[in-house]
């Protein structure tokens, strides 16, 4: 049985294992009443009598499964190789990310757990940006956890360019997914279709670590979402978004995109690295818009409120279920098209950036050229 098999088979499982969990959390969550909670002063939110505890079921399973099998490679190879007899030829691989593994894990337990008391006492956004920016800084410093090490000779500035973009990175993209967390099935449908698409590429490179922490946070979410669309018995709350966030990106700085060949040709185009911005476009377009419209407004872009573009697009007529829709579809075009970047030719890749570009134009012109 193949590698790929193998993840396959832990896709399948972890959507069962969602499944389980998340059913387990709806009851648990009213038995303990921990239900939906009204955000800080200032936040504009409409209770509802829905447990918000949901995370539990992706972060759970996905850091056990990182920070396990990152132990299992340093301390039981042998039983790694029984388990799972086609990985062995990749063990000196997985051996060297196996110390990368167990401090995603850490970091995303420390963030899982902040999120947890963030939905039960509002923490400060100050104190929750400083942990993020940390928690990258100890990744991108101390592990194999690095954007663009091309950079390194670029200006004579070192390791600089690509420390600070690594660590930008981590850190606007776990806020771009726990702001995505505003309406029933959103957060949790991008998950699955910007985690199914970088999934496709990771099983194309033969890169195992990623595709198999992939294969858990994509099952692991379409498990949960069953409870989660529209309307939703159970949300995922700041402890699960964030750990979505954080982990989506480590594993897009982990995933190799561009290759120069040995004769310093590319073995793919440069432009193969732009294939995480196409995948999380639309929650990238989310993220800088609501917070341009929050700052033009005097507030802080970290106190919640009705303004994000699904909420935009509900004001323009649509109901809640097709503004989900239409951004699940949005992102599954803008990533279809990043998953094709690294077989594409020089012009081919200019026509797809275009694309990209004129999807995202017409968002803006809509929002722009439609009155409230």
């Amino acid at each position: 049985m193949g590698v790929t098999t193998n993840v396959f088979i832990l896709l399948a499982s972890s959507f069962v294992v969602g499944v389980i969990a998340t059913a387990v959390l709806c009851s648990l969550g009213r038995r303990l009443n921990v239900m939906d909670s009204p955000g800080g002063a200032g936040a504009l939110k409409q209770l509802r009598d829905v447990p918000n505890i949901g995370g539990i079921a992706i972060a759970w399973p996905l850091i056990a499964a990182i920070g396990g099998a990152g132990l299992l490679i340093l301390l039981a190879p042998g039983l790694l190789g029984d388990l799972a007899p086609a990985a062995t030829e990749w063990l000196d691989r997985l051996h060297h990310t196996a110390p990368t593994a167990i401090a995603l894990a850490g970091a995303l337990l420390v963030l899982h757990i902040m999120g947890l008391l963030d939905d039960r006492c509002d923490l400060s956004a100050v104190l929750k940006l400083f942990v993020q920016v940390a928690l990258a800084v100890v990744l991108v410093l101390f592990f194999d956890v690095r954007l663009l090490r091309q950079l390194d000779g670029w200006m004579g500035l070192g390791a600089a360019p690509s420390i600070v973009l690594s660590v930008g990175w981590i850190v606007v993209i776990t806020n771009a997914m726990n702001f995505l967390d505003n309406m029933d099935g959103l957060a949790a449908g991008v998950t699955v279709v910007a985690g199914g698409l970088l999934l496709v590429t990771a099983l194309v490179s033969q890169q195992w670590f990623v595709a198999s922490t992939l294969a858990v946070l994509v099952g692991t979410a379409a498990g949960f979402l069953l409870f989660n669309l529209p309307p939703a018995k159970i949300f995922l709350g700041d402890g699960g978004t964030l750990v979505i966030g954080m982990a989506l990106a480590v594993v897009t700085i982990r995933t190799t995109y561009w290759e120069p060949a040995a004769d310093g040709n590319a073995s793919a185009g440069w432009y193969a690295t732009l294939m995480p911005l196409a995948v999380l476009a639309i929650p990238l377009y989310d993220l800088v818009s609501v917070t341009s419209i929050r700052l033009r407004q005097g507030k802080s872009p970290f106190r919640g409120d009705h303004q994000h573009f699904s909420h935009r697009l509900v004001q323009r007529g649509l109901s809640a279920r097709r503004a989900v829709f239409i951004i699940w579809s949005l992102t599954a075009a803008t990533g279809i098209v990043g998953l094709l970047l690294p077989s594409l030719a020089p012009w081919q890749a200019v026509m797809a950036g275009v694309q990209i570009g004129i999807v995202i134009g017409v968002l803006i012109l809509l929002e722009t050229g439609v009155d409230r």
